[in-house]
């Protein structure tokens, strides 16, 4: 049997307001050298490379073992969706397995197209750090090259930031839960966004634009799953807003 909770309110200039003022900004950025500056925090001119290029516990650890974890996740989540419409313990679960699901999916499948259509250069390949290719922002035109950049968005910082997606499943059934999965994603986002960045991969907006997506991505799963249908068929009941 399916039980349908009533969604808690959903305040836009909170939910959908602090993403858009940040999109904004990280717009406006593209004028100002942070990035630039934000990378040679990390550069060591000396060694000719980034502190943390060939780092075992940014490489293996933080990289290798984190994705392979957030793997994991998604498998048992698809596996969990699957056993919810034969194992009666899960059959009021659906929904939320369904929208971590999507969500999963999604903060983790864009990453890659993007990366394509944008051709951004990672630190490391550039001129300013040791590399062979020219430095471009991200709304301007690249240069010509071999060897088109694959850095825009940070694929790792998704690997972090998609687990906004727990928030929103548990966000109506289990609100303090909901909000230790909400600081555990930005923790983690944003401990592998500065692993990469030591390591070169990225510049600070490319992992703070993943995050926005992420974010998005995970509000619009749980608008589509469990918001606007449970709005629809559950009792009316009175709920504090996140």
């Amino acid at each position: 049997m399916q039980v349908f909770v009533r969604p808690r309110p959903i305040n836009p200039w909170l939910y959908l307001g602090i993403p858009f003022i940040t999109a904004v900004a990280l717009i406006l950025l593209e004028w100002t050298s942070l990035d630039m500056d934000v990378a040679n925090l990390f550069y060591d001119p000396a060694v000719g490379q980034f502190i943390g290029r060939h780092s075992y516990l940014l490489e293996t650890i933080l990289h290798d073992r984190v994705k392979q974890g957030v793997i994991v996740l998604g498998v048992f989540s698809i596996l969990a969706f699957v056993a919810s419409f034969f194992w009666p313990r899960l059959f009021g679960w659906r929904r939320e397995l369904g929208c971590l699901v999507l969500a999963l999916g999604l903060s983790t499948a864009f990453v890659t197209p993007l990366k394509k259509v944008t051709q951004v250069q990672c630190p490391w390949s550039l001129t300013q750090f040791g590399g062979k290719e020219t430095y471009s922002k991200l709304l301007e035109p690249r240069p010509a090259t071999d060897k088109p950049g694959l850095c825009w968005p940070g694929g790792h910082a998704a690997t972090g930031f998609c687990l906004f997606g727990l928030f929103f499943m548990l966000r109506d059934r289990r609100p303090r839960l909901a909000r230790v999965a909400l600081a555990m994603a930005f923790v983690a986002g944003s401990v592998l966004s500065i692993g990469r960045m030591m390591q070169g991969a990225h510049f600070l907006s490319h992992n703070v634009w993943t995050a926005v997506f992420c974010w998005l991505i995970g509000l619009g799963s749980y608008y589509l799953v469990l918001y606007r249908r449970g709005v629809a068929r559950a009792p009316v009941a009175e709920h504090r807003a996140v």
